[in-house]
């Protein structure tokens, strides 16, 4: 899926996950509106973009979200959200990593047990995107 928005970048300020009974929820929040963003299932290995190193992330699929233009830094260079990876073991999605974060593009990647449907839901006040991966 490709949503494509031409404005100044949005910041992410938050990511939350939650465990519902049919689905595991990822949630973006951003200042400065949804930004435009694709997701799609990826190969391996996930690479960090920077560097390009190869990333070890938990799962036997990856969901990657690209959101651009978006930062995940404020102006000191300061990450907004404080974890670069978290380790949540919900009944699909076991592993959040973000593996980039450079030239107004930010890239999460999921690591999910099984490649299940996924759907996307965009929210105002506060902007959010959440990204709903089946059990």
């Amino acid at each position: 899926m490709d949503v494509k928005r031409e404005r100044s970048p949005s910041l992410l300020t938050a990511l939350r996950v939650a465990e519902h009974e049919q689905y595991d929820r990822v949630v973006f929040e951003f200042h400065g509106g949804v930004p435009g963003y694709h997701i799609e299932y990826v190969d391996r290995p996930v690479r960090d973009c920077g560097e390009g190193g190869v990333r070890a992330i938990a799962g036997d699929a990856w969901l990657e979200i690209r959101f651009y233009p978006a930062n995940a830094h404020d102006a000191q260079g300061n990450a907004t959200v404080r974890e670069r990876e978290l380790h949540p073991k919900l009944a699909n999605v076991q592993e959040i990593e973000r593996t980039c974060d450079f030239e107004a593009v930010v890239t999460w990647v999921l690591g999910v047990k099984s490649p299940n449907p996924y759907r996307i839901l965009e929210f105002t006040n506060p902007a959010r995107l959440a990204v709903d991966v089946k059990h």
